[in-house]
Formats: C-alpha cells, structure tokens, sequence
C-alpha cells in the first residue's frame, strides 16, 4: 500500500480559446489496418493549443441526414509552426465520423473546435501504466511520446489483431503490452494482461476504453491497493450509445 502522506499527483486545469476553425485535410494514411490517420492544416491553426496528451477537439461532420454531427478526438500530433494537426481514427465503427474520415480526399474541408480546456497531470510521478483500447491508443501513444527520457512506462492496449500494432518513437523506457480481441465490450483481456503486471511505489495508472471495460480496469486497480489520487479512468465510448463518452469513472 501506498504511503498516503507522502506527495500526491497534482491535476492542473488550463482554460483555451474556444472557437471553430476551418482546415484543410493535407494527407491521409492507413497507420494500421484499424487506424486512419489524417493530417488537417491551415492558416486557421493559428493560436491552437493542446497541453495534455487526454485532451480532445470537436470534429464537426456530416450526420448522413442533411445535418452535423459532432464527435471527439484527441489530437495526435500538431506542430503550429508548420500548421498541421493529425487525428487518428480507429475503424471499429460505421459513425458519420469514420465514414467522414474514410471518404476524405487531400483538399477537402474539416472544421474543429477546441480543446476547451486541458488536465495537466504531474507531481512526484515515477512510473507510468497506460491501459486501454483502440479508441484510447491515440493519446496513450502521444503521451508515450512527449515523455522525458528515461522514464519508465507500460502500456497495455486491446487491439482487433496483431497487424493494429503500432510502433511508438520515445526515448522514455517504454514496455509494450499488446492484447488482441474480438469483442472491444468484454474487459476479460484487459484485466488479464493488467493482473500480470507489477505495481510499484508512484506509479500513475490512467485507464480509457469503453466505459464499462475502463470502469472493470479501475475497479480491478483499486482492489489491488492503487491510492485514487494516482489513478485516473474515463470512458472514451459507451456501448450501444452514439456521441457518449465518460470523462472521469
């Protein structure tokens, strides 16, 4: 059990502009058979920020019936400077967003909003697990990515098969745990590969995946003495309900 007088994590908030802007889709590319990668840039992408590797923008979109639809998703990668910001799409649905996604051309339109805000975690962290599914890859691996040198991390990610791999440049000391399934809705593969792992004194163990296998995951960490304060869990899809998402479990 953890020393609970000992430092904590710390959480910090940031507020950014909200508002919409006005892309370009600049490149498209199949990352794995699963994900779909587009990179959106433009003179709009001015002032963006995105400060924690759990946030997400609004990505506006055709609904199919003559309206928008509106759906999350983090940002992968950006550079300002340049003007580009790429957004990963896991193919495990047939959503106005996916299909948006799949049919995107070099040219075409793409209107964003946000992040509105971002969660900063930091504070006396020595060790990081990162647990979840396709949907959660994105920002794992850019949080893999961003991380100093050195530091230690896991990652265990439920994967449609073992072509969804995905290689992640880091000179943190990375630990892959890949998990194929069938079912995205069944937590059994997760706390399978998640109970054969070691926790450690300040280890943060942050967890997304559908909201019922994420709140199974936290349940199960949780039991084995992980502290709250050094645990975060959401629910980046829920089963059978379009648009909805769990940010804290």
């Amino acid at each position: 059990m953890m020393d609970m007088a000992a430092p904590q994590p710390t959480i910090t908030r940031l507020r950014h502009e909200t508002r919409r802007r006005s892309l370009t889709v600049l490149a498209t590319d199949h990352v794995t058979p699963d994900m779909l990668r587009l990179r959106l840039g433009g003179a709009d992408l001015v002032g963006f920020v995105s400060a924690s590797p759990a946030d997400h923008i609004k990505l506006f979109v055709p609904d199919g019936a003559g309206g928008q639809a509106m759906r999350d998703y983090t940002p992968r990668r950006f550079d300002v400077a340049e003007g580009w910001l790429d957004l990963d799409f896991a193919l495990h649905d047939a959503g106005p967003a996916t299909i948006w996604a799949l049919q995107a051309k070099v040219g075409d339109r793409a209107e964003i909003g946000g992040p509105r805000g971002s969660q900063v975690i930091g504070g006396p962290i020595a060790e990081w697990l990162l647990i979840g599914d396709e949907t959660a890859l994105p920002s794992i691996a850019r949080r893999i990515e961003e991380m100093p040198a050195g530091t230690p991390v896991t990652s265990i990610v439920t994967i449609p098969q073992d072509a969804d791999r995905q290689e992640i440049s880091t000179a943190a000391s990375h630990r892959p745990i890949w998990v194929s399934r069938s079912d995205p809705t069944d937590p059994a593969p997760l706390l399978a590969a998640f109970a054969e792992v070691p926790l450690r004194p300040a280890q943060f163990v942050w967890i997304a995946a559908e909201a019922g296998v994420a709140r199974a995951v936290r349940d199960a960490a949780l039991a084995r003495g992980v502290p709250p304060d050094w645990l975060r869990a959401a629910g980046y899809w829920v089963a059978g309900t379009a648009d909805a998402s769990v940010n804290d479990l």
